[in-house]
């Protein structure tokens, strides 16, 4: 392998070379942050000689670990070694640990993970109310308080008002219910190895043995809960904390889920060997647009003093527009990039649409049909939360743990075999007065005298069918066998009927759509049963694909890249770039978003300084051009409510002349439609990058 480095910047050379303890690089947008893990990991294993066995690299995204990989892979001299190493997200470490050291938590090695709509269920049920508001609200407490480490005794002991110890009640019901079903949900599959690493120092010393090398990707955006294992994996007796952390505190933006930026000022507390490392040169944005992001977070109290710059020239003037309202700013969006898209001859996935709601994108969806505008919108629906896929990957959670109550109940609903809510609820009952699985009921003593044998006997044959399943679908067998994954998914599917309950239940266009999702799936599973596209993993079996489908339910869908127009929130693009962005609505009340007025004035500061890191990871997606719109009234509640242009947009500094909204800017379609003419009349000009 060439030099470290070979390709790289100065300071990029430095953060991959560094192996005398614990590094920090900070990375400011599009400074090539992914290009120095990857190095670093390859410098590692080929000039290092450290076994790809023993690093892990950790994200936040199994898209991002998953590039991260095939990157790595182009690195090595060997690229299979690439299939060795550890490059998942935290919540795919955890998921690996959990299921290696289970017993270890009081946990069966099939355990089951419960997605968000099965969590919110159990919230349901426990707090006694169909207000969709409560239970989200009781759903959030109890993340926060599992990312904190804040155990049930302690979040009551601190309950701030009665809705806060509702939660706290709850959530110590809502603990001892999980682990009754044997099952975990999102947040434990990093709390529960944290537990396991402070009390279990054997097991602790085996990971650490395991792991010699961990990378961990956005560390700004890590919550108490993964800065802890972190920890716990990196320092012990004797042990030299060896570890590259990569993050950028001016792109920490997920407060609202338990993220804390002061992550990285804790790194120098806990490591005062700590190496700083700083990435500025953005190899992504024009100069223009850096001198605004600058401008912009120059406004928030620093961390780390660091400063973009950009070798691509000055580029386009960054063009404010102020809108009568939210139709016209929506209806100039979609006329702009339908002139820009003609007039530069660009894909249409050339263009993204930022905003900082879903509820600004009605309107710009509605602009972008009217004007024949392909488009997708990023936090759609995931692919995985689609009814069907649902119930069919309640079967693969029964299969892989019987104690999973909430697959039960739908998988023995769907498809309808004759079994009721009352035969349910009796079910329940007595599997609560038992302390045991609504599956294990269906053989308990003493159910028979509960249930008529023509509700029983369905109970029975469904289970009966469950465990005969079960016993092939923990071994995964050649090929043929019968035992692969693949016959049995097939099995399971023709023994079930699915295919005929879609078109028994929908119209035979809805049917077949909803078929084809289930068969891509479970082509899907198929593949990675044999191991991948290249057969050249390992071969998983039903068991271990259930696992991996629940964890992947939650972190993402499949990922589509289609040529498009991109409609995201600010969020949702943190990470991607795109050629020309349209960054709408920022408006005092939007951008920054309106809290609470009588909060505290250090949580006000705190949410704007958020906010305003917010509207610099909006500005930095941009590659070429940037568009900024505000609108003078925009829609509240059926009302026209008058708006305020964004302190942001005065904090961009922009040169005078282009920050002033001017209405004479507006294009109307009869002038978009002369300037059409104009162009189709003159020479095309020479497509621009």
């Amino acid at each position: 392998m060439s030099k470290p480095s070979f390709g790289l910047n100065a300071p990029q050379s430095a953060a991959v070379a560094y192996l005398d303890g614990p590094c920090l690089v900070l990375a400011g947008a599009g400074s090539g942050k992914t290009r120095v893990i990857t190095q670093k990991i390859a410098h590692l294993i080929e000039d290092r000689g450290y076994d790809p066995r023993t690093i892990a690299a950790l994200t936040f995204t199994n898209k991002a670990a998953l590039e991260m990989q095939e990157r790595i892979a182009k690195l090595l001299k060997q690229p299979k070694q690439a299939k060795q190493l550890t490059v998942s997200t935290f919540h795919s470490l955890g998921v690996k640990i959990l299921r290696q050291e289970a017993h270890g938590v009081g946990l069966k090695d099939r355990f089951s993970i419960m997605d968000s709509d099965d969590c919110g269920s159990l919230v349901q049920d426990l707090a006694i109310t169909t207000d969709k508001q409560i239970v989200r609200r009781i759903q959030t407490d109890i993340s926060l308080w599992k990312n904190g480490l804040v155990d049930p005794a302690v979040a009551l002991q601190h309950a701030k008002d009665e809705d806060e110890a509702q939660s706290a009640r709850i959530y110590a019901s809502y603990v001892a219910t999980l682990s009754a079903y044997q099952a975990v949900d999102f947040d434990d599959l990093i709390r529960l190895p944290v537990e396991l690493f402070r009390n279990n120092e054997p097991i602790r010393d085996k990971w650490q043995r395991r792991l010699r090398y961990l990378l961990m990707d956005e560390y700004q955006d890590t919550n108490t809960c993964q800065y802890e294992l972190v920890k716990l994996l990196v320092t012990g007796i004797n042990k030299k904390p060896m570890f590259t952390a990569v993050g950028d505190d001016d792109q920490a933006i997920y407060a609202w889920r338990g993220a804390s930026v002061e992550n990285l000022k804790t790194l120098q507390t806990d490591f005062p060997d700590l190496e700083v490392i700083k990435l500025e040169q953005n190899y992504r944005s024009t100069t223009r647009i850096l001198q605004a992001a600058n401008a912009v977070i120059g406004n928030n109290p620093k961390l780390f003093d660091k400063s973009l710059w950009s070798e691509h020239g000055m580029g386009e003037p960054i063009n404010v527009l102020g809108m009568a309202n939210d139709d016209q700013e929506a209806d100039q969006v979609a006329m702009m990039i339908s002139a820009d898209h003609f007039q530069r001859k660009n894909k249409w996935s050339d263009y993204a649409i930022l905003y900082r709601g879903n509820h600004q994108a009605r309107v710009i969806e509605q602009a972008l049909r009217k004007e024949r505008i392909p488009y997708t919108i990023s936090g759609g629906q995931s692919f995985f939360d689609k009814a069907e896929i649902k119930d069919i990957i309640s079967y693969l959670r029964l299969l892989a743990n019987t104690d999973d109550d909430p697959a039960f109940i739908r998988a023995v609903t769907t498809p309808r075999r004759g079994v009721g809510q009352s035969t349910l609820e009796t079910l329940g009952t007595f599997s609560g007065q038992w302390q045991c699985s609504l599956f294990e009921a269906v053989f308990k003593g003493g159910i028979e005298g509960l249930l008529a044998d023509k509700q029983l006997r369905p109970l029975r044959d469904f289970c009966n069918f469950i465990n005969h399943l079960e016993s092939r679908a923990s071994r995964p067998g050649p090929s043929g066998s019968g035992d692969n994954a693949a016959q049995v998914l097939d099995d399971l599917l023709e023994a079930i009927n699915y295919e005929s309950f879609l078109y028994d239940m929908f119209d035979e266009r809805a049917a077949q759509s909803k078929w084809q999702n289930v068969m891509e799936f479970v082509n899907w599973l198929k593949e990675r049963g044999r191991g991948g596209k290249d057969r050249d993993g390992e071969e998983k079996n039903v068991l271990e694909l259930t696992q991996m489908v629940a964890l992947m339910s939650m972190l993402e869908g499949q990922d589509e890249d289609p040529d498009a127009v991109r409609m995201s929130t600010l969020h949702a693009s943190k990470g991607l770039e795109y050629p020309h962005v349209f960054l709408v609505g920022v408006e005092e009340g939007i951008l920054p978003h309106k809290g609470d007025p009588d909060a505290p004035a250090e949580t006000i500061a705190a949410r704007v300084q958020e906010e305003r890191r917010l509207m610099y990871v909006g500005i930095t997606r941009a590659q070429r051009t940037l568009q900024i719109t505000w609108c003078k009234k925009r829609k509240r509640a059926g009302e026209q409510v008058h708006c305020d242009p964004s302190r942001f947009i005065k904090e961009m500094a922009l040169d005078a002349g282009t920050a002033p909204p001017q209405e004479s800017e507006v294009i109307t379609p009869r002038e978009r439609l002369a300037r059409m003419k104009e162009l189709l009349a003159t020479p095309r000009p020479t497509p621009q990058p």
